[in-house]
């Protein structure tokens, strides 16, 4: 279903402070509002030059040393404080599924919400402005003030670590989404930094990779997150990313930072490195990076004060910084020079219940043959199998993992929902790594845990500085080692007393980050002092190094690991210019199997009505820190052998996938129901039961395109790269836009999500058949729900140049609207298509133009689905 317009000729220029006339957006406070709500934008903009009026009167108060320390952080997570001159600290928090706190694992508990992935497939903008509201309840319940989230890079490719962290393949959606994200959370005080500025689409080498980016893609694509963002949200604060940009390092990069940021768009926030993502003393403050994370003598301090007596930086680059730096601390803690009170639990029931909302409405139904969903839950019997049914699948590993509250297992969740007999199987094994041996650990005196003794310097010399408990055997020490009380080189030696609950030959790992040794009751197994192969750890590490032993029920072993934080291997020392960095190490523990998996998943189906397969994967196979290998179900083709045989034992099988991106299906065609389940925080177990048994109405749409094979990718050509280079050679054609013009099918197409009912569209019609540089158009169309269940629908809107002096994509996503009908309810949707929604970026011109000519307008369910 289409209409065409006509466009008159103009420039497009960008105007940075002009409201969106796609904001749908009404209010949607919680009712713990904590702060007045500036209601409009006139008094958002006074509070905004009030934090620069204060900025720059305690900027004239400031000592040549003193503004150069408000360069560096203070620590690993608070911007530096100058309490004599009544300058404040600022704590940041990552974000962005959550507000984890200052420990990276096993820190406060905190509310886990759905991942940003899943975010996006609810296509719902009040939605995620409601998250933005509770995150910042959160965030000051750790004694935070700045969340390090939304991450708004693009899913360029399948494998990309960290696409369950971000919101899409495409930048419309991904910016709107992250624009109403970001007021939920400033309008509450807590500024937002949406990240990673700019090109971060991979983990491989992400410290040193260099992405080639030409400008119109860079313009049109990878920038237009950020830009709406900035224009419809103004995000306080932005981070930039580790990698190169055509050569340049991000924190340095003038042509972003300088020319197009704070130039072309007039942004007036803050910019911060990415944790160790600062590369040079004069060019990154000069380019526009405020503020350097965590702290570091290496880049700034010192060599600031050289760089200004060698005329390399001046008077009025320190001081826009540093003006820059104090607009942020002003904007989150005003004059309150308060002592920072110890983080809490702050465990909220309208919280909880907008996760399970927020999870319910981010589910997508793919596909549901002979309508075998919902299921009956007061008459079937039913059959969970699956490597996740029984875990508790919440997040992706890396920066936006925390301990939640709690979690719900998918398992538990169907049970308490159904009245009749459900039956588990397990049926396979997916573990990247062994699980962490915690749950069989105690200390000498019988607490859950190790006990870890910390020695000032690497030679274990003297007696223990510091003793320490953790509850956890995973101990990737990067944010958490007592650095003031044993300085900047350590050592420590951990202890814990295994107890296996079998007999049998069970299997122990162990990683390293620095050099380490694992003894077993007082021997060396594994000696990792001199390692040299890596493995996949987010923080650096060795591979994972397994040993075999036979163990007794209920007689314990002790583990002992002596280590320190020297780093390896040794060839990086010279590399980084660095002897000593983050230290640490995981022990896994797994006892041996003694069950047939797979025939145990047989039997249980063929006894069941409904056979619910819960495959995909999990924290370890998708990661900030590493990429995927391939699109696969882990591991070794086990999960699509556990779909066939239950699929052939009981026709009546829905697969439930739990991923941050796509993964091949080579059952799709055969399998009656299929759902996408993403990572949906605390309450995904019981957000799926929700949509299993009908209880809640899918409406999830795919933000990413599911192709049916790797090779089908738009970079597949392109990834990861070579030399720590990769080359975006696909260029505007990423996601949908690859597959419409190269013409090839995907499995799932973006913006595809099924529902309980059926949803009519009329026809639509437009306020005018020409668009200006200043007239937005208005779209009306009518929905109607057809069927017999409530439920929302998402109308997406794509417009199609027909003749462009340019190459452009057969179609671009330009609005959407997701509302709610009742059934059998009929809604009139006006949605409002402005300047933004014809343009392309000439880089002849340097400007972003829009032709005269014809456009159609197409109105549709997914991007293969126009109606």
């Amino acid at each position: 279903m289409g209409s065409s317009i006509d466009l008159g000729g103009s420039s497009l220029e960008p105007s940075p402070m002009e409201a969106s006339p796609f904001d749908s957006s009404g209010s949607c406070l919680t009712p713990d509002t904590e702060i007045s709500v500036l209601d409009s934008s006139k008094s958002r903009q006074l509070h905004l030059a009030k934090a620069r009026v204060w900025a720059r009167t305690k900027l004239a108060d400031l000592t040549q040393e003193e503004k150069i320390s408000l360069l560096t952080a203070a620590d690993f997570w608070r911007t530096q404080a100058i309490p004599s001159k009544g300058i404040p600290a600022a704590k940041t928090s990552d974000g962005p599924n959550g507000a984890r706190g200052g420990v990276f694992v096993g820190g406060t508990k905190a509310a886990f919400f759905p991942c940003g992935v899943s975010l996006a497939a609810t296509w719902n903008q009040d939605l995620l402005y409601e998250v933005g509201q509770h995150l910042a309840t959160e965030v000051k319940a750790r004694s935070a003030h700045i969340l390090l989230g939304p991450t708004v890079c693009m899913h360029r490719h399948p494998l990309g670590g960290r696409n369950f962290e971000s919101f899409s393949e495409d930048p419309l959606l991904t910016g709107k989404l992250a624009a109403q994200y970001i007021r939920g959370l400033q309008e509450k005080g807590v500024a937002a930094t949406i990240k990673h500025f700019v090109g971060n689409e991979q983990e491989t080498h992400r410290l040193t990779i260099d992405s080639r980016i030409q400008e119109r893609p860079l313009r049109e694509i990878y920038l237009k997150p950020f830009e709406i963002a900035v224009r419809e949200a103004n995000p306080w604060a932005i981070m930039t990313s580790y990698n190169l940009v055509n050569g340049v390092h991000a924190d340095m990069n003038a042509h972003h930072l300088d020319e197009i940021l704070r130039g072309e768009w007039d942004y007036d926030g803050t910019v911060i490195s990415d944790w160790g993502g600062v590369n040079s003393t004069a060019e990154s403050v000069k380019a526009g990076c405020d503020i350097e994370f965590p702290f570091s003598t290496k880049w700034r301090f010192e060599k600031i004060m050289e760089a200004i007596e060698q005329r390399q930086i001046s008077q009025r680059d320190i001081d826009q910084a540093v003006e820059n730096a104090l607009t942020l601390v002003h904007r989150v803690r005003g004059d309150d020079m308060s002592e920072e009170q110890p983080e809490q639990e702050d465990n909220r029931p309208e919280t909880r219940a907008l996760i399970r909302e927020a999870g319910a409405q981010g589910i997508a139904l793919l596909k549901n043959n002979g309508s075998i969903l919902p299921i009956d839950r007061k008459k079937a019997k039913i059959a969970v199998i699956g490597p996740n049914a029984n875990r508790a699948i919440a997040g992706g590993g890396g920066s936006a993992s925390l301990n939640p509250y709690y979690t719900t297992l998918p398992l538990e969740s169907i049970k308490k929902a159904t009245a009749q007999e459900v039956v588990f199987a397990q049926g396979c094994q997916t573990s990247k790594w062994l699980p962490v041996a915690s749950p069989f650990c105690k200390t000498k005196d019988g607490k859950p845990g190790v006990m870890i003794a910390w020695f000032a310097g690497d030679k274990f010399k003297g007696s223990p500085v510091v003793q320490q408990r953790r509850s956890n055997t995973d101990l990737f020490l990067w944010d958490s080692a007592p650095l003031a009380q044993v300085g900047p080189e350590w050592s420590a030696v951990v202890t814990t007393y295994l107890t296996p609950a079998t007999s049998g030959r069970h299997t122990i790992s162990f990683m390293s980050v620095g050099p380490g040794k694992l003894y077993v009751d007082g021997t060396v197994s594994l000696d990792l002092w001199d390692w040299t192969e890596e493995g996949e750890a987010m923080f650096d590490g060795s591979t994972d190094y397994l040993i075999e032993l036979d163990m007794m029920a209920n007689i314990a072993v002790e583990l002992r690991v002596e280590m320190t934080n020297e780093l390896r291997p040794i060839s990086k020392q010279k590399q980084f210019k660095m002897t000593h960095k983050y230290g640490g190490c995981r022990i896994g523990f797994k006892e041996e199997d003694k069950i047939d998996y797979l025939q145990q998943a047989v039997q249980a189906a063929k006894e069941a009505d409904v056979a619910v397969v819960i495959v995909g994967l999990d924290s370890e196979w998708e990661s900030e820190g590493y990429d995927r290998q391939n699109m696969h179900l882990p591991s070794a083709g086990s999960q699509d052998r556990l779909v066939e045989a239950v699929l052939q034992a009981n026709a009546r099988t829905v697969v439930v996938n739990q991923s941050g991106s796509a993964v091949t299906m080579p059952w799709a065609d055969r399998v009656p129901a299929i759902i996408q389940a993403w990572y949906q925080g605390q309450e995904a177990g019981n957000a799926l039961a929700d949509v299993l048994f009908g209880l809640r109405n899918p409406s999830g749409k795919l933000p990413c395109t599911f192709p049916r094979r790797l090779e089908d990718a738009p970079a597949y050509h392109n990834w990861p790269g070579e030399n720590y280079e990769v080359i975006y050679g696909e260029g505007l054609y990423i996601g949908y836009r690859h597959y419409e013009r190269a013409r090839i099918a995907p499995l799932f197409a973006f913006g595809h999500g099924l529902s309980y009912t059926k949803f009519e569209y009329g026809r639509p019609s437009l306020s005018s058949r020409i668009l200006t540089a200043t007239d937005p158009m208005i779209l009306v169309l009518a929905v109607s729900n057809i069927g017999d269940v409530d439920g929302f629908e998402t109308v997406q809107v794509y417009v199609r140049d027909v003749k462009s002096r340019l190459p452009r994509p057969e179609k671009e996503l330009v609005a959407f609207e997701k509302t709610w009908l009742e059934a059998g309810e009929t809604k009139h949707l006006r949605i409002s298509l402005d300047k933004h929604a014809a343009g392309y970026y000439d880089t002849s011109v340097k400007a972003w133009v829009a032709e005269e000519g014809v456009f159609d307008v197409l109105v549709g369910a997914s991007s293969a689905d126009v109606r």
